[in-house]
């Protein structure tokens, strides 16, 4: 098994900074990526920035705010975020597809840690 620890989160105001990171532990073998989602009330849970060795991928509206990163020594993954705005509010979820054994690769979540921007 696999657990997703995140830390990080929290109220910010609009314009403000935040950094969030997760840290990966357990039975693991390899990880292909790490990333983030995000769940805003009422709306489907969204990509929001994934990396996979030296390749990022984000989503277009936090292009430029968002900055993913990774420890691979430390199994860690980092979001830090900038010029935040109040439709950045939402449940961040962090999420690893892990190989646990050199056959098994499995995707795995953490609990989530809420972002709230508001003045």
């Amino acid at each position: 098994q696999v657990q997703l620890v995140e830390s990080g989160g929290g109220l910010v105001q609009p314009g403000g900074s935040l950094g969030l990171s997760c840290a990966a532990s357990g039975r693991i073998f390899s990880i292909n990526d790490m990333g983030w989602y995000r769940q805003a009330p009422g709306k489907q849970r969204e990509m929001v920035a994934l990396i996979s060795g030296s390749s990022t991928n984000y989503e277009d509206s936090v292009k430029g705010r968002f900055t993913i990163s990774r420890d691979n020594a430390k199994n860690t993954v980092y979001l830090q975020m900038i010029n935040l705005k109040p439709e950045d509010t939402a449940v961040y979820y962090c999420t690893s597809e892990v190989r646990t054994t050199y056959w098994r690769l499995v995707r795995y979540w953490g609990p989530g840690t809420q972002v709230t921007v508001s003045s």
